[in-house]
C-alpha cells in the first residue's frame, strides 16, 4: 500500500501534539485539511489512529506503532529536504515559568518579526522533556541535562545562584521553591559540603513569589541571579554570603533528533542558543 506523504507528516503531527489543532497550526494548514488527511489515513488504513477527547485526542495501538515506524524516516526526509520558513509556523517551546517570563519573553521579537507562532509552555523540566521526546514539543529550555533516547541538548546559559534576605533580615527563616529545597540544596552542597538541616518556613512554587517574600522581610532563600540583580543594585536584596565562586546550574536547549529538519523550529533553536548565552 502507498500512502501520501502528506497524510503521515499530517499523522504524525497530530501523534506528536495531541490535537488537531495544535498539529494545524504547527503545519501551517486549516483545521479541517488536517481532520481531512487523518480521515483519508484512517480509511487507507482500515483502523482508527486516534480516539477524540474533549480536548484533543488519544492515539490507538495502532498509531502507536505507525509513529515507531515512520517517525524517523520522516524526520530523516525533512532533514535532507530541508526548506523555507513556512508562514505562520507555530514553535512549540517549553521551560520554567520564571526564566521563559523574566528573561526569554522580552527577546522573542526578532522571532515574531521574521513570521514564526510561539506557544510557550511551563512546567516542570522532567515533564517538559517527557513531551518534548513524544513530539509534543518542539524545544525545551531545560534545567538539567537531557538523558532521553531520541533527545539531544546544548549548553545554553549558566545561572549564578546568590544567598539573599531584605536589609537587616539576614537571620530570618528559610523560604523556598519547594518542599525539598533543589536550588537551596545545591548551593549548600557546593558552599558547605553538607545538605541543609532545616526545613522551610513558606514554600512558594514559583520562583518570582520567593522573591517577593524576601524581599518583604520575611525570610532569606537562594535566587538565580537573574531575578534579583536589580534588587540586589537598588538594595532593595542584600547578598548573605559573597564566596568567591558562586554556585552555578548549567541550563541546556534541548531539541528531537531530527527536527531541525523543520526550518522554523531549527530557526528558533539557533535563535535561542544566541539570545540566551548571556544569562547569568
Amino acid at each position: 500500500m502507498t500512502l501520501s506523504l502528506d497524510l503521515l507528516r499530517s499523522f504524525l503531527a497530530v501523534y506528536r501534539t495531541g490535537s488537531i489543532t495544535a498539529a494545524a497550526e504547527t503545519l501551517g494548514l486549516s483545521q479541517p485539511a488536517v481532520t481531512a488527511q487523518v480521515k483519508a489515513l484512517e480509511a487507507a488504513l482500515d483502523r482508527p489512529l486516534f480516539d477524540r477527547l474533549p480536548r484533543g485526542v488519544a492515539p490507538t495501538a495502532a498509531a502507536d506503532e505507525l509513529a515507531r515506524r515512520v517517525g524517523g524516516a520522516l524526520d530523516t526526509l525533512g532533514e535532507v529536504i530541508g526548506g523555507e520558513l513556512p508562514a505562520g509556523r507555530t514553535v512549540l517551546l517549553g521551560g520554567p515559568a520564571e526564566l521563559c517570563s523574566e528573561v526569554l519573553v522580552p527577546r522573542l521579537g526578532p522571532l515574531l518579526a521574521e513570521g514564526i507562532r510561539l506557544r510557550l509552555v511551563f512546567g516542570l523540566t522532567d515533564d517538559l522533556l517527557g513531551r518534548l521526546a513524544a513530539g509534543r514539543l518542539d524545544l525545551v529550555v531545560s534545567t538539567i541535562r537531557p538523558r532521553l533516547r531520541g533527545v539531544r541538548a546544548e549548553p545554553l546559559y549558566d545561572e549564578e545562584f546568590v544567598l539573599v534576605a531584605a536589609p537587616g533580615h539576614e537571620d530570618g527563616p528559610l523560604i523556598a521553591y519547594a518542599e525539598d529545597l533543589p536550588i537551596i540544596r545545591r548551593y549548600w552542597r557546593t558552599l558547605f559540603g553538607t545538605r541543609p538541616s532545616m526545613s522551610a518556613a513558606l514554600v512558594v512554587p514559583d520562583l518570582r513569589g520567593v522573591r517577593n517574600a524576601v524581599r518583604a522581610g520575611l525570610g532569606v532563600s537562594v535566587l538565580p541571579s537573574y531575578l534579583c540583580r536589580e534588587d540586589l543594585a537598588a538594595g532593595r536584596l542584600v547578598a548573605v554570603r559573597e564566596p568567591e565562586l558562586a554556585p552555578i546550574n548549567t541550563g541546556y536547549l534541548a531539541i528531537r533528533s531530527g527536527a531541525r529538519a523543520d526550518p522554523a523550529v531549527a530557526r528558533a533553536f539557533d535563535f535561542l542558543l544566541t539570545s540566551l548565552r548571556d544569562v547569568t
